[in-house]
């Protein structure tokens, strides 16, 4: 195996505006309020630097003076210095280099443009050596330098620990507004076009992970696709990616062209379609081409591929996934449990990451088949693993009618929420129409 060689001291960096923001410092240590937030001690790429630094922000954090003086003593104690006369020297040498207030940012811009710069090496250089071994599949190593590449940005995003301050002020804020507009306590969310629904969970929620199941038969795919058209149709500012792993993209685009144009599915196959219905059909066809709904029908994609799609997409407001069980990882090791565990925790993780709504279809196991009482309980999802655990919500379909087969109540569907991390579970009625693949909201009915 071939290891790309990297010197350290080959690493890009500007030893001036090293020395410049820490002399700056130590002649007005308020000046460390301004690079704080920016600057880590692993932004200094000497280690004598990294050490000072670090005992600066040590200082100041325990209110301690922060002055030639205690800095000089410190860095004696944790030896960063031989002796104190080195360390004496050195610090005066440094505090002749200071600048004034309004310059010290711009050097720390320069140094978080040379720290990102070795991230972005060192990285570069375990990708390399890691493809390099061979040992990878070609799609986990994608998803590990993927990964690799996020966890930087990330990090240069959010800057460790924040103290809850800014957040509460903000929640009181929300609070006091909500207060004042009771009518947009339900509007939180991205609506689903299901007013019930969205008052048991307050509209589809950003970082949620919300997961439909059911029995297959039971509408699960055009409750789904009914959701995806309803939140680009209400919210044109926002796009809705829609990930197809058993259907195609031409099968979708049929169905949504049925539930909203209010052709039967069987006329689209079959061209069957009456001149009273053209005008329908044409009038869904122009609303779907103008909002900004997105269909990918790879098979058998993997999360890492399906977050590089989605942060080149931009503006994203929801995702929709159909469905969970025939989605990959990339890894072959046998075990479909772990593997699903694995699936739905990412799955999670990416809601968080891209602060997105991701609705999830799944299969159910057939234990509801072998009850007399035949509604899903939590305890039928199948490779069930972690898909509880990680999902914030989990809504059951369910209509009677499947098993009955009576004709009185053809129509009617039980959305059931089992789980609900936003408030409590409830039942919210439903009207199937299955002949147009297509759900409506009918009146609210609470229930375990």
């Amino acid at each position: 195996m071939a290891e790309l060689d990297i010197n350290e001291s080959s690493l890009p960096y500007n030893l001036d505006a090293e020395q410049i923001v820490l002399g700056s410092i130590l002649v007005d240590p308020e000046l460390l309020t301004k690079v704080n937030d920016t600057l880590t001690p692993e932004h200094f790429h000497i280690k004598m630097h990294n050490s000072i630094y670090a005992v600066m922000q040590k200082l100041f954090v325990s209110g301690e003076d922060l002055n030639i003086v205690t800095v000089t003593e410190n860095c004696i104690r944790q030896s960063v210095f031989d002796s104190q006369e080195s360390a004496r020297t050195y610090l005066f040498k440094l505090s002749e280099l200071s600048v004034e207030k309004s310059s010290i940012e711009s050097y720390a811009e320069i140094l978080d443009e040379k720290f990102l710069m070795r991230q972005l090496i060192v990285a570069s250089k375990d990708i390399y050596d890691k493809a390099y071994s061979g040992t990878e599949e070609p799609t986990s190593m994608l998803d590990y330098a993927e990964k690799r590449i996020y966890d930087i940005r990330n990090e240069k995003e959010i800057k460790g620990l924040l103290h809850i301050g800014p957040t509460l002020r903000q929640t009181l804020k929300d609070l006091a507004y909500l207060a004042e507009h009771p009518e947009e306590a339900n509007k939180k969310g991205m609506s689903s076009g299901f007013p019930s629904l969205d008052r048991v969970i307050y509209g589809l929620n950003p970082s949620d992970l919300i997961l439909i199941a059911a029995r297959p038969g039971m509408g699960k795919t055009s409750f789904a696709m009914n959701i995806a058209v309803n939140a680009a149709r209400m919210n044109r500012n926002k796009k809705v990616a829609v990930f197809s792993l058993e259907m195609s993209r031409e099968q979708l685009v049929s169905r949504m062209l049925a539930s909203e144009g209010r052709v039967s599915s069987s006329a689209l196959k079959t061209g069957m379609i009456e001149s009273s219905q053209w005008r329908g059909l044409t009038e869904a066809a122009e609303m779907l081409n103008i909002i900004e709904l997105y269909v990918d029908d790879t098979p058998s994609i993997t999360i890492g591929e399906m977050k590089a799609k989605l942060r080149r997409l931009g503006g994203l407001g929801l995702v929709v996934i159909d469905y969970l069980q025939l989605m990959s990882t990339g890894r072959r090791d046998g075990n479909r449990v772990n593997e699903v565990s694995e699936i739905t925790r990412n799955l999670k993780i990416l809601a968080k990451e891209l602060n997105v709504p991701v609705i999830t279809l799944s299969q159910l196991s057939r234990g509801p088949e072998s009850r007399e009482n035949k509604r899903p309980m939590l305890s039928d999802l199948r490779e069930s693993g972690s898909i509880e655990q990680d999902a914030d919500i989990v809504l059951f379909l369910y209509r009677d009618a499947y098993y009955t087969k009576a004709e009185d109540n053809l129509d009617s569907c039980e959305c059931i929420v089992a789980k609900n991390r936003h408030g409590e579970v409830a039942t919210v009625n439903l009207r199937w129409d299955g002949q147009f693949t297509r759900f409506s909201d009918v009146e609210q009915r609470y229930g375990n």
